[in-house]
């Protein structure tokens, strides 16, 4: 078996889960992900198709663990996000301008403006619909 052959059966094997099932898992594929994004050009075909494969991987758990569940009304993938994110309602007093109407948005009782729903979509990297 060629070297780069070698290579790609061994990363295959060292991503023994068919899902990541844990913060260690995921910590250390995304990591395994992160260096082959960083080769660029320079990986091997083989290397590019297991860097799919991770991503694969790390996008599914991103959805079961730290994406709001799909239909979920805008206050409750706000407070979704805040939760899994480690960031508080302060973080988002630059979206809403008051501390009050941070609390009415997460209680639903103020809708979030298309503006708001872009910048909140930047601080949690989703896509501005989740808040609309």
């Amino acid at each position: 078996m060629p070297a780069t052959q070698e290579a790609y059966a061994r990363l295959l094997s060292e991503a023994q889960p068919a899902v990541i099932e844990s913060g260690a898992q995921y910590d250390s594929i995304s990591g395994q992900l992160s260096g082959l994004v960083r080769k660029g050009r320079s990986r091997t075909p083989g290397e590019t198709r297991f860097m799919k494969l991770l991503a694969v991987l790390v996008g599914d758990y991103d959805q079961r663990n730290a994406l709001p569940p799909a239909r979920m009304a805008p206050e409750e993938a706000l407070r979704f996000l805040l939760e899994h994110s480690g960031k508080t309602p302060a973080d988002l007093f630059s979206v809403f301008g008051q501390r009050s109407h941070v609390n009415e948005a997460l209680n639903g009782k103020r809708k979030i403006s298309a503006e708001q729903a872009r910048k909140l979509a930047k601080i949690f990297n989703v896509n501005p619909g989740v808040f609309i």
